[in-house]
């Protein structure tokens, strides 16, 4: 079974944007820029794209929540990957 969201980029070619995949029903790629998500927002539907704003709507906050939690999520996992690092710097030069 897929995630029902995936985060994809083309850094060699968009390196300012990023994109967030939702895989459930209806399915749909947003495009966006990589420090603001509404910013630069293009909407790509691979499914029909549903008549209801609101579901639009919901669907899209729940995509921004999904890349917020991520992009955070990566934050964390870096700093304490650098913090590692430090520490073993700092075990090796004793």
């Amino acid at each position: 079974m897929l995630p029902k969201f995936l985060l994809a980029d083309n850094s060699q070619v968009l390196p300012d944007r990023i994109f967030v995949i939702h895989n459930e029903q209806p399915r749909f790629i947003v495009g966006c820029h990589v420090e603001a998500f509404s910013q630069d927002q293009e909407i790509h539907w691979i499914d029909d794209e549903p008549a209801s704003e609101e579901l639009k709507k919901e669907l899209l906050e729940q995509a921004e929540e999904f890349l917020d939690l991520e992009l955070e999520y990566e934050e964390e996992l870096y700093k304490l990957e650098n913090d590692l690092g430090e520490d073993d710097e700092n075990d090796n030069s004793k």
